[in-house]
């Protein structure tokens, strides 16, 4: 660090070394962004007029979104103060860290997983436990009820898991609950939820009124197409929530956003149909990547992973040279988003050649 790097006040370190969020990379007008798990569709016409409607900029919005929240509950049948709205899911997650982690405790996640998980256990002032995933890229549930210990405040499990989009069974997380201390935290983060197509998904609603320590968390931002308008909700018990809202920046959801995710509630039937076309594009890209020889795990998200390993920064710059714009994690693979045909078939006619050019025995191949 240079003289000039250096903060002029006395700051925490551990803060000072953390990395800034890095928003997947934009593209040019003739390259398709394929890196941030947007939706390809423009908005609705409907949703767009409800956020135009919303023209009392200079007054304050309604800080609970009351009506979104009422909307919600009755739409999985649960009371309204079980439903908390935030900016973004994200947003939601690191006031339910803060609620319940401090220094001196765990938090504990699959890895890799959301790169936002590491930086909002930091800024809490906790540790991290990252427990790796299994050989086929999903959750190792065993493993991570086994890594729980007397620190432990708060277990993430990410289903679809961001970035390698692989599930979390029904079975499996109810094998996980029965064995999860009852006064431990569980945040299930079902950002892609509405994209899983395999029946035997873990689906977060049904079960918050088993499991009294369990907090389901969801977004309009991928599958709705708002995530410019940052909007997000949590769904569980009233007193986990309310130290959640307590500390909650107030005021962040704003009337707009509000009012987009009413609408898309509203045009949500056809809202779905968008959405099970980009299933259906993202399982005939799996289908197509697995016959040219990748091994690559079975989507359930809006997105492919390739585990590119040490070759990931040289393939994403290949397929950035092609115009697709991805998201790199070196040095373990890319994230590729689905967004529209003609991006899917361009990355179709590289990924032949890209993945006969791997090593041989590299893990992203196939054997034989």
């Amino acid at each position: 660090m240079s003289l000039s790097d250096r903060p002029s006040v006395r700051l925490r370190p551990e803060i000072i070394a953390l990395p800034a969020y890095k928003q997947g990379k934009p593209a040019d007008a003739s390259d398709f962004k394929l890196s941030s798990n947007e939706n390809p569709f423009d908005p609705l016409p409907g949703v767009v007029a409800a956020v135009a409607a919303e023209m009392a900029f200079n007054r304050y919005p309604d800080a609970s979104a009351l009506a979104l929240c009422e909307r919600l509950a009755a739409k999985y049948s649960i009371d309204v103060d079980q439903v908390h709205v935030g900016s973004g899911s994200v947003a939601l997650l690191a006031q339910l860290i803060l609620a319940a982690a401090g220094p001196g405790d765990e938090v504990l996640y699959s890895w890799r997983s959301f790169e936002a998980y590491p930086s909002l256990v930091t800024v809490a002032g906790a540790t991290s436990v990252r427990v790796p995933n299994r050989a086929d890229h999903g959750h190792d549930l065993p493993e991570m009820a086994a890594a729980i210990g007397e620190a432990t405040r708060v277990v993430i499990v990410c289903s679809p898991n961001n970035p390698s989009g692989t599930i979390v069974t029904k079975d499996e997380f109810e094998a996980f609950m029965a064995v999860v201390p009852t006064d431990l935290l569980v945040i299930l983060d079902e950002a892609y939820i509405e994209f899983v197509t395999e029946a035997d998904a873990v689906t977060g609603p049904p079960l918050l009124a088993r499991y009294p320590n369990l907090v389901v968390l969801r977004t309009f931002s991928k599958a709705y197409g708002l995530a410019g308008l940052r909007i997000g909700y949590a769904l569980g018990p009233v007193d986990i929530l309310n130290a959640a809202r307590a500390t909650a920046i107030p005021l962040s959801v704003t009337a707009p956003a509000a009012a987009a995710a009413i609408a898309s509630l509203d045009a949500e039937k056809e809202l779905l149909d968008r959405v099970r076309t980009i299933a259906a594009r993202r399982d005939a890209a799996w289908t197509a990547l697995t016959q040219q020889g990748w091994n690559i795990p079975q989507p359930q998200g809006n997105f492919l992973w390739l585990p590119t390993g040490a070759e990931t920064a040289s393939v994403a710059e290949a397929l950035g040279e092609a115009g697709l714009i991805v998201r790199p994690f070196v040095p373990e693979g890319i994230r590729v988003s689905i967004g529209e045909e003609q991006a899917v078939a361009t990355l179709l006619l590289m990924s032949a050649d890209l993945v006969d050019a791997l090593p041989a025995g590299h893990p992203a191949r196939k054997i034989g």
